[in-house]
């Protein structure tokens, strides 16, 4: 249970001194979507809860996906301001890990709303539950958190809803933290970067064109950066109606909704190998244009290679097999 404090682990001395369990519930997956509802276990050290917090949040535009998060636009007509609750929410992540399933999402919706409201979020690392898991070895059918949930006993109430998933991965985190400590492995903690750049003049999408670095700016993209070597062999090929399997080389080609460099990191952080080009070797092109006559769809239609687009790609992300499977 979350109040359940024990001590008896040697607990390594570089591990962080709290967390911040987080859910967000969104709009979309976009790099316009907002943040509609938003929820923050705060822990100490060794896991244990300190309190929580919830909060809905206007988006200032349509709720989107309703039937998932069950959030109406007459629920949110009188909720907070993004802007209304920063302060809060801050004081809620300073100084913390944030610690989010699929996290790379969390974050990147979080920094742009701060981003739009002219601030800097208060973290600087972020720990992933479904790349912890992974480091664990633990023995899911995938890598949803129910899945992790089940694992660990948890029961979920209400699905979707920011401050029953954040209660349940505080509930599912703690264990994991407590056996990663009594193994002495290292977390897998990554850097959140902040935007420090919002434009909400955003030039629509041309299918089939990259976007130039003017744009990239315009949205606030990080600088490139090298990422690390793809520890998995390439298993082959993608096949239809099959999972991703890890170490797969995915490339892209052409414009996408989600942030390339957001799409990449899931990819990354899933166990996908980033491909910067299309040879024999790769095992999926994703495109939301498969008819644009780019180097990277010609090339991928001469050597057989699968293409699929953006959204059954984001799809295939959510249960990607592990190596050797």
């Amino acid at each position: 249970m979350l109040d359940d404090r024990t001590t008896a682990t040697t607990w390594p001395t570089a591990y962080p001194e709290g967390y911040a369990v987080v859910d967000v519930e969104t709009t979309g997956l976009a790099r316009d979507d907002r943040i509609v509802s938003a929820a923050v276990y705060r822990l100490d050290a060794q896991g244990n809860v300190e309190d929580h917090w919830y909060t809905l949040v206007n988006p200032e535009r349509d709720p989107g996906p309703v039937w998932i998060h069950g959030l109406t636009s007459d629920v949110l007509e009188g909720a907070p301001l993004f802007t209304d609750i920063a302060a809060e929410f801050a004081h809620r992540l300073d100084g913390r890990v944030l610690v989010a399933h699929n996290a790379i999402f969390d974050w990147s919706m979080i920094a742009r709303e701060y981003a739009r409201a002219d601030h800097t979020v208060p973290v600087r690392q972020r720990l992933c539950t479904i790349a912890l898991s992974k480091e664990l070895a633990l023995p899911l059918p995938n890598h949803k958190l129910e899945s992790l949930a089940a694992h660990y006993g948890v029961v979920q109430q209400r699905a979707h809803h920011a401050l029953d998933d954040a209660r349940v991965l505080a509930e599912a985190f703690r264990p994991s933290l407590h056996t990663a400590a009594e193994r002495g492995l290292r977390l897998p903690l990554l850097e959140c970067r902040a935007l420090t750049e919002w434009s909400t003049a955003a030039p629509a999408p041309r299918i089939g064109r990259q976007a130039t670095d003017s744009s990239y700016r315009q949205y606030g993209w990080r600088p490139s950066r090298k990422r690390p070597a793809c520890p998995y062999p390439n298993p082959g090929r993608y096949e239809a109606d099959k999972p991703l399997k890890q170490g797969m080389r995915v490339a892209f080609s052409g414009d996408t909704s989600i942030e390339r460099e957001l799409l990449e990191d899931r990819a990354i952080e899933a166990g996908l190998h980033i491909a910067t080009s299309v040879s024999r070797l790769t095992s999926l092109l994703v495109t939301n244009d498969p008819d644009a006559g780019t180097s990277k769809t010609v090339k991928a239609k001469s050597f057989g290679t699968p293409i699929v687009d953006e959204a059954a790609f984001a799809q295939l992300l959510r249960d990607v097999s592990p190596a050797g499977e």
